[in-house]
């Protein structure tokens, strides 16, 4: 065949049977495959011995399939952080100055920091699990034979088969090519894709889209083109969202407001008051402290680390950790019908013959198509499946014809074909595919076709062609319309209730698909999905994106829709500000599946797929999604709620500061009340709120939501407990005077952060209204218990004063139940 390129409007045009390169460093060593030992170009592969030989000189792929975060990596970053530093010299300078019980935060913060080291190591392990049951296995020619090995197996030399959907792992020459067509876009950005032929270099992170054939492998490891990209897209990651991005954002903030608040409460309290030195140093430490939400990123990590745990039991693959959080905010999924709400396979009801076809020669022609394609779609296997090889029909055995030519099925063109030397000599040639492709616009078989596809059911036509070229653009001209090949899809179980749970959850869902529009249009009908009946034609499908994006967002379904066509509906969606999740196993999914903001693959889908895809349903179940959303849900949801917890204790703690350097006083607390404080109305709170179930839909300007309400509720935290301090100061006097101020101000300060967290935990269950109320009950402990309060210096002393205490703590509970409405009212919850 003359060697031509599928545009992606799915015409054919000569083209280059070589990639464009990259670049300088892109271009493939000039390593042909004569210069290899002859095993290795020859298609019996390489031998044991060969392979052995290969392996002890190092000419191996080991590059890892996965690159996790090792262990040390884990322990350093979560050890070595900018807040551990700072609280480690406090702490250090606090066990020799104070009491251990004013050093209990430096032992909190050990104990988290082992938490988030234990929880990132389970997730490491989960991944490391999943990543291995979801690698792809390449099949290698080795001593005459065709295996699957791993990827880390190849050597150099080995002869590596391709078909549709594989990605090329290593790079390499073209040993056979059977109408093989590569795209390498994801190298060279170029949709289109490449004929190659015997002798044409393939490329590590290209995949075959089309024909099979195999190719000698020239370069592997860290050698090969892709591989160090490719290790660095699956490493393990908790960067590069938004949730982490806006923490890091407020950290860096709070670093600014705290450097020289600090400063000004270290002279305050060590130079203006001339105090006892180990006093000033222990109150001055805690006026900093509290000042650090050193919490917030441990917390972070934490829920997404359990959150990949979580997934992985329900085996959903997530190579990229933020895809938690951005599935989360996905408000437009794009769903292809094939291997999504249907499952892969199909089954043939009725073959009609056309214009007088003899019904036994269109079933040896059936047969024989089968038999021409080494590597048949679904659509083809169901042919296979009903019309095997060396069947016996009512006149006997039929003879196999002889296949003189084949082309496989494209995604772009919509048909496949083959010719043959019938058993009598003569010859024939065939399509097989979409009617409405090969049929002129206006046949009446369309309309027989189009009641077919009302009911939901597939249709391909049969048509025979005059001899020549199958791959010609014009193969399809003069066709004779010989029989419909009508197919049944199987549906997903599953597929319905998942459809029902996006509608409620108001995620806008489009079906996009090859196949005919109406006939999509019937099957998502039968599963439910709202807006099943505005189907359209994507050949009719306007070019303008504005254009395309009304179009998307006024229909619900999508036919005959190109790879290509896939890829601008998904930008075209993105334009008007959509987070779009793509979902798809077939290698005419993969530029969507790149583009889209999340990229969901299945795990039986191709290789290609997977590995350009952000998650990977290993259960090849499209009812985990609903997990993966809530897990999402969960994660933001909460550490938005349990961030504004910890940045109104900075706000507060900042202020207190600001307000004791300003007025010239003793700071009111020592490390060991703010260390209570954080437990009771913090910490503990926090880490069951942080995994708790949210439904709640993720919304976008983290930082802005979070600050609207820290930033009033810790003034009014501060205000309140700074006019209890100083009410105290007028009340008492004499020795202990500062121990009964002490405990008056902690007294509001606890009510008011209590009824921060009130206010977070709702709306209640009765699990949160426990959690609450045990915190206020730890707090009364410590007041009543006497050895508690000698531990940490807390005595309310006289009626008239706590009293006082509490009326302020009311007053100033009702404040932030207004200022909370307020900001509710006027930004939107």
């Amino acid at each position: 065949m003359t060697q031509r390129a599928l545009d992606s409007s799915g015409e054919q045009t000569p083209g280059p049977s070589r990639p464009a390169m990259i670049d300088a460093g892109a271009e493939l060593d000039p390593v042909h495959p004569m210069d290899l030992p002859p095993s290795a170009h020859d298609a019996t592969g390489l031998t044991t011995a060969e392979v052995a030989e290969r392996v002890a000189r190092g000419e191996v792929n080991d590059v890892p399939v996965r690159s996790s975060r090792s262990v040390t990596e884990i322990v350093r970053a979560n050890v070595f952080t900018r807040f551990n530093l700072i609280i480690g010299v406090l702490w250090v300078i606090m066990l020799f100055v104070a009491p251990i019980q004013d050093s209990l935060f430096g032992f909190v913060i050990v104990a988290n920091t082992g938490i988030g080291i234990i929880q990132e190591w389970r997730a490491k392990k989960t991944l490391d699990s999943l990543a291995v049951i979801g690698e792809a296995k390449p099949t290698v020619r080795r001593d005459g034979k065709a295996a699957e090995i791993s990827t880390h197996e190849i050597v150099l030399g080995d002869v590596v088969e391709l078909g549709p959907g594989d990605k090329v792992v290593v790079d390499g020459t073209v040993a056979e090519a059977d109408s093989l067509e590569v795209d390498e876009s994801l190298l060279t950005g170029e949709a289109d894709p490449v004929l190659k032929k015997p002798g044409d270099p393939v490329m590590s992170g290209s995949f075959v889209v089309a024909g099979g054939g195999a190719f000698t492998a020239t370069k592997v490891g860290r050698e090969a083109y892709a591989a160090q990209l490719a290790e660095e897209a699956s490493r393990f990651t908790l960067v590069h969202s938004e949730l982490r991005s806006g923490i890091s954002t407020i950290l860096k903030y709070v670093t600014w407001m705290m450097v020289p608040t600090a400063i000004g409460l270290i002279i305050s309290q060590l130079v203006v008051k001339d105090n006892n030195f180990k006093d000033s140093v222990a109150r001055t430490v805690g006026g900093i402290v509290p000042m650090i939400p050193e919490g917030l990123v441990l917390l972070t990590s934490v829920a997404f680390a359990i959150g990949v745990v979580r997934l992985g039991r329900k085996q959903c693959l997530v190579q990229e950790l933020p895809a938690i959080e951005g599935l989360a905010r996905v408000d437009v999924v794009c769903l292809d019908k094939t291997g999504t709400l249907t499952e892969g396979g199909m089954d043939i009801t009725e073959v009609r013959p056309l214009n007088g076809s003899d019904e036994a020669y269109v079933h040896q022609v059936l047969r024989s198509l089968g038999s021409s394609d080494p590597r048949p779609n679904a659509s083809l296997q169901a042919i296979i499946d009903a019309y095997p090889a060396g069947e016996m029909s009512d006149k006997g055995a039929e003879a196999a014809w002889a296949v003189t030519d084949a082309m496989p099925f494209s995604s772009a063109r919509k048909y496949s074909g083959a010719a043959f030397t019938e058993t009598d000599g003569t010859s024939s040639a065939w399509l097989l595919g979409a009617p409405d492709v090969l049929l002129p616009e206006g046949d009446p078989t369309l309309d027989e076709i189009e009641h077919l596809n009302q009911q939901g059911l597939r249709v391909l036509l049969l048509a025979r062609v005059p001899s020549g070229e199958l791959d010609a653009p014009d193969a399809a001209e003069g066709d004779v319309p010989t029989a419909l090949v009508v197919l049944e899809q199987r549906l997903r179980p599953d597929a319905a209730e998942t459809l029902k749970y996006f509608a409620q959850q108001n995620v806008a869902t489009k079906v996009i698909s090859g196949d005919n529009a109406v006939s999509v249009g019937a099957v998502a009908g039968k599963l439910g999905l709202a807006g099943a009946e505005n189907t359209l034609d994507a050949r009719k499908m306007p070019t303008d994106p504005d254009d395309m994006a009304t179009a998307m967002e006024q229909n619900a379904v999508f036919g005959r829709v190109t790879p290509q066509q896939k890829r601008d509906m998904v930008a075209a969606l993105q334009s008007r500000g959509h987070t779009v999740a793509m979902t798809g196993d077939g290698v005419n999914d993969v530029l969507a599946l790149k583009d889209a903001d999340i990229g969901v693959s299945m795990g039986s889908g191709s290789e290609a797929t997977r590995a350009v895809a952000q998650i990977v349903l290993l259960n090849n179940s499209f009812a985990t999604l609903p997990s993966v959303v809530a897990e999402g849900r969960r994660v933001i949801g909460n550490i938005t709620r349990v961030a504004t917890l910890f940045l109104t204790k900075t706000v507060y703690s900042v202020l207190l500061a600001i307000l004791v350097v300003c007025t010239q006083v003793e700071y009111p607390f020592l490390p060991r009340h703010l260390t209570l404080l954080s437990t009771l109305t913090i910490g503990v709170p926090a880490f069951f709120l942080a995994l708790a179930p949210n439904k709640e839909r993720a919304q976008p300007h983290f930082v802005r939501r979070v600050m609207r309400y820290a930033i009033p509720s810790g003034v009014i935290a501060a205000t309140a407990t700074f006019t209890t301090y100083l009410v105290a100061r007028h009340h008492y006097s004499g020795p202990g005077a500062l121990e009964a101020e002490t405990s008056a101000a902690t007294l509001t300060l606890f009510l008011v952060s209590m009824w921060v967290l009130a206010i977070i935990a709702r709306p209640y269950t009765w699990w949160r209204i426990g959690l609450v109320a045990a915190m206020g009950l730890g707090f009364l402990i410590v007041l009543v218990v006497p050895w508690l309060q000698d531990f940490f210096a807390l005595k309310l002393v006289g009626t008239t004063m706590p009293w006082a205490a509490v009326g302020i703590a009311v007053a100033a509970a009702a404040l932030l139940e207004f200022s909370w409405r307020l900001v509710g009212r006027r930004f939107g919850a």
